[in-house]
């Protein structure tokens, strides 16, 4: 069976290695645009986005989990997810659902999504040692097990899990204090 890598070493001339990767991880990417979004549907346009990028990204692939694309993968999705919303692309239906569309003067509208959280993270986590910042961003941003974590961080799980921990810990005392000064 070829590693990740090899299939995507393989896909530049073998349109059938990167329909083997999909196969891998399809299911798993969709499983984490559906937790992010709520909405069946965009979750799939969102899976799909993400392996367009993929494909079009390969030449930038870089093997840094031992022949494992998970976290080149779920990188990409978080990117996508987050251009989405910054785009405010996701589905119309999905804010039909949630009953966030309106009108104004007999138009639809679509109200700007709150970045603020996005930027706020963005902040913090830049905050984080290089060693921390990693394991927090592929743990809890990209939803990796921690095995996915230690493999991708060059580490071991039990490590990964006390970056994890003191990332987080770290995270929380700093959101705790910016809150008690506004």
């Amino acid at each position: 069976m070829r590693t990740d890598a090899q299939l995507i070493a393989d896909a530049k001339t073998d349109s059938s290695a990167f329909r083997e990767l999909y196969e891998r991880y399809a299911e798993r990417i969709h499983r984490l645009h559906l937790a992010r979004c709520r909405d069946r549907d965009a979750a799939l346009d969102l899976t799909a986005e993400t392996f367009a990028q993929a494909w079009v990204s390969l030449d930038r692939f870089r093997d840094l989990a031992g022949g494992s694309a998970s976290p080149w993968l779920y990188a990409i999705a978080r990117n996508v997810l987050v251009t989405s919303v910054r785009k405010g692309t996701l589905e119309r239906r999905a804010c039909d659902r949630l009953g966030v569309l309106g009108t104004r003067d007999g138009e639809s509208r679509t109200p700007d999504p709150d970045e603020s959280w996005i930027d706020g993270l963005e902040e913090e986590l830049s905050s984080l040692s290089d060693e921390l910042r990693e394991a927090v961003t592929l743990r809890v941003v990209d939803d990796l097990t921690y095995s996915d974590v230690a493999a991708a961080s060059g580490t071991t799980v039990g490590a990964a899990r006390v970056r994890v921990h003191r990332g987080l810990n770290l995270l929380r005392q700093r959101l705790q204090e910016r809150e008690a000064t506004r």
